[in-house]
């Protein structure tokens, strides 16, 4: 047998670009390398929702060479890069370490999140709840709307989310006996979903983020809400991209991070 020819970090991105091109993320995100070489020999990826102290340590102690989160690490631009706050230092320990950092955000809720969390209900008949992308070929975007596998009430729709996404606890706003056909699911932080999921005719939006507020606004437009909390639903990104890369460098080891829900909640 002769030797697997070795994959450059380039090598992974140009991959993730063809899955998850950047042009679909949205103007005010940050996606990519968005530390680290592109030349790097890749071994080894470690996966996770977020670039956490201990997400970036596990990295570092398993000897990962990337590191690719959902959330990117840099949201806002920064003057310096040294160890006086925490997202420095996290850098610093990514370069100290010579691993590689990619960003796939709002370019994979559209390009891989809203179908694969569309899938796991099983959801029929689907369009895209919001459009952020057109061109002469396609209209892509933000979330999916579309028919239940079967009617239901709200208290059953709410039980079958939590045993689909595997959680321990949903909040729910709207009655319990409400009939649900049409729903509408966007992964994440769902607030601005809500008029478009009204507008889609959908009688229920399975989302996160959901406050006071914007769930009694729901309410009063006929819309019920699920809220399966942002971890909840986006973190179905794991094994999504571990899935991928194994598929696409089946040469490259590739490991999921210990991560959970960063809140408790005590009855």
């Amino acid at each position: 047998m002769g030797m697997e020819k070795s994959v450059t970090c380039s090598t992974v991105i140009e991959s993730l670009e063809q899955l998850c091109s950047p042009v679909f993320a949205e103007n005010w995100d940050n996606v990519g390398l968005l530390a680290g070489r592109r030349d790097k020999e890749v071994k080894k990826i470690c996966i996770a929702l977020d670039a956490v102290d201990a997400v970036i340590e596990e990295a570092v102690r398993n000897g990962a060479d990337m590191l690719l989160t959902h959330h990117p690490l840099i949201f806002s631009p920064m003057k310096k890069i040294n160890t006086d706050d925490f997202i420095g230092r996290r850098l610093v320990q990514l370069f100290k370490n010579d691993i590689s950092y990619y960003a796939m955000h709002t370019n994979f809720d559209v390009m891989g999140m809203a179908d694969a969390a569309a899938d796991e209900i099983r959801l029929k008949d689907r369009q895209v709840l919001n459009i952020t992308y057109e061109d002469e070929i396609a209209k892509e975007g933000i979330g999916r709307y579309g028919r239940l596998p079967q009617i239901m009430t709200l208290e059953e729709c709410a039980c079958y989310i939590k045993e689909v996404f595997h959680l321990e606890s949903v909040k729910i706003y709207g009655e319990k006996d409400t009939a649900i056909e049409c729903a509408a699911i966007s992964p994440g932080s769902g607030k601005s979903m809500i008029r478009p999921a009204v507008e889609a005719g959908a009688e229920v939006l399975i989302t996160g983020d959901i406050e006071h507020h914007e769930g009694l606004d729901a309410m009063a437009q006929g819309l019920a809400v699920i809220d399966a909390g942002h971890y909840g639903l986006e973190k179905i990104f794991v094994p999504y991209m571990i899935e991928y890369i194994q598929r696409e460098f089946p040469q490259i080891s590739v490991f999921a991070a210990r991560e959970k829900n960063p809140f408790w909640v005590m009855a």
